[in-house]
C-alpha cells in the first residue's frame, strides 16, 4: 500500500477488480480472487472465463495508481490530451525538463515511456538535473527528521523560536521534535536572517552544477543578500552622480573620448556578457552567476566606481566626468539586465529608477534585450594596460597593510621607461583612489624613491614604495628584505636551471620561453628594487 502522501483523489484508479461470488467468502489478499481490464465489461468477460457456471459481482479496487504513474501523463495531458487541441499541436513535444537525478527513474522513465506509447513521440529532449539540497549535515530534507528549511523561512527571517514552534504544527513524534529541536539549536543558533527572494534565488543557481547533492549554507544565502545592499548602494552612488538633468546617449556606441578605465570596464563587461550567454546556452547557472557576480562586485563595483571618484568630482574636468558617466550608466543598464535572470526584483526596482536612453521603449527589464557580445567593446590591450594599473593599487594596498600604515601613507612610483610612465601618469588620480587614504605621486623615469620607503616590484618597468621612515623598526625591515631577495634569488635560479636543461631547449615553445624570460627579467627588476632599499634604510640608519 501506497503511504496516504502519495494518493491522488484525481488520480488513475487501479483496473483490478475482486470477483465476489455468491455464497462464498472470497479472500482480498489472495490474487486469485481478482481479475484485470481496460473497463468493467474486459474485466467482467475474465471474471466468466476465470469462474464459469457462478453468479459473482465485480467490486473495483477504490484505490488508484501511484502519483509517478499519473504524473507521468504530465508532459501530454496538461495540454488537452486526449483531445488534438491548439495547445498540444503547438507546445508537444516540449524541449526541456528541469528535475533531480533521484527521480530519474520514478517520474522522467515513466513520462518517456507513456509519451511514446499514446502519443508516438519523445516528450522533451533535454534533460535537466539539478542539485540536490540537503541539509547543513549532509542529510536529505525530510519532514521525519524535521530538518526541511522552508524556503519563505529563508526569505523572511525566522527565529529559533519560531523554528521550534512550527515543529508542533506537524505529525511527527516526540521524540523527533526534540531531535529536530537540537538540530536547530546547532544549525541556527540565532534563527535564520532575512535573506529575500533575490538573494535565496541567486544562491539556489550557484549550487546548480550537474546534479550534485550540496549542503545549504545559510550563510552564503545572507552573503548574497549583502551584494544585493552592494547593487543598491552602487546604483544609489550612480543616480548621484549622473543627477536629474543626466542624458544618456541615444545608443551604446563608443564616442571615441573614452579613457582607458572605461575602455578596460566596457571590455570587462562585454567579457562577462560573451560568457554569461555562453554558460547559459550550455545551462552551466553556477558558472554564469559566477561571472556576473565577478562583474559587479570586483570589476564594477571595487574598481571602476572606486576609480572614477575623483574623475566626477566637483571641479574635475568636465568632458573626461561627462564620458565616465557614461560608461557607467551603460554597466550599470546591462549589467542589470545580466543580472536579472537571477535576481529579478532588485534588477527590476533599480533599472526603473535609470533614465532611458531616447530609443528606448521597453517599459520592464524582463522583456528588455539581453546583452549580447560586442566587438567594439573588445579590447585585450586595454585588459593587459589597466591591469597593470590594478597591480601597482593592489601593491600599494598591500604594503600599506602590511606595515600597518592605514592612513596618511605616501607612496612613490618609479619608472624604468617612458611607457610606463607615460601609461600611468594620467591615472594616478584613480591609483590614489583605489588606495584610500593615500597620496601617490609618480617619478620621472630613472628618478629613485625617497630614503626611508620600502618597495614592491609590479614588473620590470615600475615599482611602488611606500614612505615608513619614523613609522618602523629599520633593522627589522631590512631582516624582511633580506629574506624576501633570498628568495626572489631561489626562484630565479629555479627558472634558469630549468631553461639551461637540454630538453628544454628541444622541446619548449618559444611561447614558454618568452614568458621565463619575462620571469627573470622580473625578478631581476624586484630584486634590484629590494637592494635599493636596503641603501634607503641604512642611509637612514647612517650607515653605508
Amino acid at each position: 500500500d501506497w503511504c496516504i502522501s502519495r494518493q491522488l483523489w484525481w488520480g488513475h484508479r487501479i483496473p483490478a477488480y475482486f470477483v465476489r461470488i455468491a455464497g462464498q467468502l472470497g479472500d482480498p489478499s489472495d490474487i486469485n480472487w481478482w481479475v484485470v481490464g481496460r473497463n468493467e465489461a474486459e474485466a467482467y468477460h475474465r471474471a466468466k472465463q476465470k469462474f464459469p457456471g457462478v453468479e459473482f459481482e465485480l467490486e473495483q479496487d477504490p484505490d488508484v495508481l501511484d502519483t509517478w504513474f499519473s504524473s507521468g501523463l504530465w508532459p501530454f495531458a496538461v495540454m488537452g490530451w486526449p483531445e488534438d487541441t491548439e495547445d498540444f499541436e503547438k507546445y508537444y513535444p516540449t524541449t526541456l525538463l528541469a528535475t533531480g537525478k533521484d527521480i530519474l527513474t520514478f517520474w522522467v522513465a515513466r513520462m518517456v515511456m507513456l509519451s511514446i506509447h499514446l502519443t508516438g513521440k519523445i516528450p522533451f529532449s533535454k534533460v535537466f538535473c539539478h542539485t540536490i539540497m540537503r541539509d547543513a549535515n549532509g542529510r536529505k530534507m525530510s519532514k521525519s527528521l524535521g530538518n526541511v528549511v522552508d524556503p519563505l523561512d529563508v526569505v523572511r527571517g525566522i527565529s529559533l523560536e519560531g523554528l521550534h514552534a512550527k515543529l508542533s504544527l506537524g505529525n511527527l513524534d516526540p521524540r523527533e521534535v526534540e531531535v529536530a529541536k537540537k538540530g536547530h539549536i546547532k544549525d541556527f543558533p540565532n534563527g535564520i536572517p532575512e535573506c529575500g527572494t533575490d538573494a535565496l534565488r541567486f544562491a539556489l543557481c550557484t549550487y546548480a552544477s550537474a546534479g550534485s547533492d550540496v549542503s545549504l549554507d545559510i550563510m552564503r544565502v545572507d552573503a548574497y543578500r549583502k551584494f544585493c545592499n552592494k547593487l543598491w548602494n552602487a546604483t544609489r552612488f550612480a543616480l548621484i552622480k549622473l543627477g536629474t538633468d543626466f542624458v544618456p546617449l541615444p545608443d551604446t556606441t563608443l564616442t571615441g573620448h573614452e579613457s582607458l578605465a572605461e575602455r578596460w570596464i566596457l571590455h570587462r563587461l562585454n567579457v562577462a556578457a560573451t560568457t554569461m550567454n555562453s554558460l547559459l546556452e550550455k545551462m552551466s547557472f553556477m558558472a554564469a552567476t559566477s561571472a556576473v557576480h565577478r562583474f559587479w562586485l570586483y570589476e564594477l563595483c571595487d574598481t571602476y566606481i572606486e576609480y572614477i571618484k575623483p574623475i566626477t568630482a566637483p571641479g574635475a574636468d568636465a568632458q573626461a566626468c561627462r564620458s565616465a558617466l557614461q560608461t557607467l550608466y551603460t554597466c550599470l543598464d546591462l549589467g542589470l539586465r545580466m543580472l536579472h535572470p537571477f535576481m529579478p526584483f532588485v534588477t527590476e526596482e533599480l533599472w526603473q529608477r535609470l533614465p532611458r536612453r531616447a530609443n528606448e521603449s521597453c517599459s520592464s527589464i524582463c522583456i528588455a534585450s539581453f546583452p549580447e557580445s560586442r566587438a567594439d567593446f573588445e579590447s585585450s590591450t586595454t585588459d593587459v594596460e589597466f591591469k597593470f594599473v590594478m597591480d601597482i593599487a593592489a601593491a600599494g594596498r598591500s604594503l600599506a597593510s602590511r606595515y600597518g600604515i592605514v592612513s596618511g601613507s605616501e607612496f612613490f612610483i618609479t619608472n624604468s621607461s617612458n611607457k610606463s610612465y607615460n601609461l600611468i601618469l594620467p591615472l594616478i588620480s584613480g591609483i590614489t583612489a583605489m588606495i584610500s587614504g593615500s597620496t601617490v605621486s609618480i617619478l620621472p623615469p630613472g628618478e629613485a624613491a625617497p630614503a626611508g620607503c620600502v618597495v614592491s616590484s609590479i614588473n620590470n618597468e615600475a615599482a611602488i614604495h611606500l614612505l615608513v621612515r619614523g613609522k618602523v623598526d629599520i633593522d627589522q625591515e631590512i631582516g624582511k628584505i633580506k629574506n624576501k631577495i633570498t628568495k626572489m634569488t631561489q626562484l630565479k635560479d629555479t627558472v634558469v636551471k630549468k631553461m639551461q636543461t637540454p630538453k628544454y631547449a628541444a622541446a619548449a615553445s618559444e611561447k614558454m620561453k618568452q614568458a621565463d624570460q619575462v620571469k627573470i627579467s622580473n625578478y631581476d627588476a624586484e630584486i634590484e628594487a629590494l637592494q635599493h632599499s636596503i641603501k634607503a634604510f641604512l642611509v637612514l640608519k647612517g650607515g653605508k
